[in-house]
């Protein structure tokens, strides 16, 4: 028997009045209420139970307005890319989807940070414990405050706090990328319940390694703004979780590839742009020159693959479409990013040159092994970071900055193989950590509950079985 909860999902799709019968599991009213009442006093009494700091004294540290004011508007920037995110990736989706992928981003913005607040900043930057993991010093935000940071890796003329917000951001557009990928099948539960454990078991890590005083920060492996912590991570989870899940009933019936809202897309596509110049700018962490460096770059490498992946498409389907237009910026943006702090314009050029024949190829080659990623994150996140972070280690110049020393020579530069090594190895290393996790927590998560939902829920799509709603009336 339908519940009449279920009744009220039941109405017409499409102007045929078509009548849909959609069958789930709804917990009732009283199991819902428990659930807010624990999450709602867990909120409270977990937090109480952390170490007590001190009220901070004024501070007498040198903050530079300057930098604190630019690294104040690149969280802004970044932050802008989380519904940017939804719009880029919501109008490739069919109209049926459109609205939980909008809701998603905001599961996510409010599912990370609350893991960052606990746990998660701690982990990722707190003191290094064996060069894999932080500690929980910073466990609830306790100590961070108005002061710099004292890790090497910390900016020293900003408050920490701003910094840990900084690197808040990063962490949700990680997250908000992974979902494209495994778009239109997961039950929201599930996901949710994935979405929180790779933050924590994937994202922090590699977070930690890379930019929080971990093994590949010691190693000399460089990632500017994210190559490896973000688009490799995120790309190839994507992989291993479309391989456990399997393709979408829409992308077995031919209706998959069809955006419904290609100037959805662009708009997505220009508020990424928009924001990447904080995601790309703000992590030289101050206001001075190579703020501007990766700024320049940034423009150089993702206009400059927009153009190439505009003509690779006109010449293989004979004219170049403003979704392939789109895609090609973004990478560009995705490629250029691990290394815009550290390579001159010429490098960037090459860079938004080849990613955008690497990642249309890329886009190519999952199509031909029939793998259903939905929004061709592996293929533009996951092979653009990884061209990138590699690109690195053959085009970077080290320079230096008043006083300060950035990056190092790459293989063009005269600095012969070490770091294209080190960066081949943080890669490999981090593909291998990413596909590995991801799969076994989705697998063991699918023994313990099936995690997709069913054919007819996929049918009828993610809004209305998801949220009772839809994005078109």
């Amino acid at each position: 028997m339908q519940t009449a909860k279920l009744r009220k999902l039941r109405k017409p799709l499409d102007e045929a009045g078509e009548d849909v019968k959609v069958r789930g599991e709804i917990l009732n009213k009283s199991a819902w209420i428990k659930i807010v009442l624990v999450v709602v006093l867990a909120m409270f009494a977990v937090p109480m139970l952390a170490t007590p700091v001190a009220a901070a004294e004024p501070s007498t540290s040198p903050i530079d307005t300057g930098d604190t004011a630019w690294l104040l508007i690149s969280t802004a920037l970044v932050f802008l890319m989380v519904p940017a995110v939804g719009f880029f990736y919501g109008g490739m989706l069919r109209k049926e989807s459109f609205l939980s992928m909008l809701g998603q981003t905001i599961i996510i913005t409010g599912l990370v940070t609350i893991i960052w607040f606990i746990a998660g900043y701690s982990l990722a930057f707190g003191p290094d414990s064996g060069g894999f993991i932080g500690n929980l010093d910073f466990a609830f935000l306790n100590g961070v405050g108005a002061d710099p940071g004292s890790a090497i890796f910390m900016p020293t003329t900003v408050p920490q706090e701003l910094y840990m917000l900084f690197q808040l951001m990063f962490a949700i557009i990680t997250v908000c990328l992974l979902i494209g990928g495994i778009a239109e099948r997961m039950k929201l539960r599930s996901l949710i319940i994935f979405l929180g454990i790779w933050t924590l078991l994937v994202y922090v890590p590699v977070a930690h390694w890379v930019w929080g005083g971990g093994w590949i920060f010691t190693m000399g492996a460089l990632d500017f703004a994210g190559g490896t912590v973000v688009h490799i991570t995120a790309g190839v989870s994507v992989l291993a979780a479309v391989l456990v899940l399997g393709k979408r009933i829409s992308a077995q019936n031919g209706q998959g590839d069809h955006p419904h809202s290609v100037p959805m897309v662009v708009l997505g596509a220009g508020l990424l742009m928009f924001g990447w110049f904080g995601f790309n700018g703000g992590s030289a962490l101050s206001s001075g020159a190579l703020a501007v460096v990766a700024m320049t770059n940034t423009m150089i490498a993702a206009s400059v693959a927009g153009v190439v992946w505009g003509m690779v498409n006109w010449l293989h389907l004979g004219r170049p479409g403003v979704l392939g237009l789109a895609s090609g910026i973004i990478a560009g943006l995705v490629a250029i990013t691990p290394a815009c702090g550290y390579v001159t314009p010429s490098g960037a050029f090459i860079i938004g040159l080849c990613a955008g024949m690497i990642c249309y190829g890329g886009i190519l080659l999952r199509k031909k092994l029939g793998f259903d990623d939905a929004l061709d994150v592996w293929g533009v996140h996951g092979l653009g970071g990884t061209f990138g972070a590699l690109a690195t280690g053959i085009f970077a110049v080290q320079t230096t900055y008043g006083t300060t020393v950035v990056g190092a020579n790459g293989l063009l530069a005269g600095g012969g193989f070490d770091l294209l090594a080190k960066q081949s190895i943080a890669v490999a290393v981090v593909w291998a950590f990413a596909f590995g996790i991801t799969f076994v927590v989705l697998k063991v998560m699918n023994v313990i509950s099936p995690i997709r939902m069913t054919k007819e829920e996929e049918r009828i799509g993610a809004d209305i079985i998801q949220h009772g709603e839809q994005a078109y009336q």
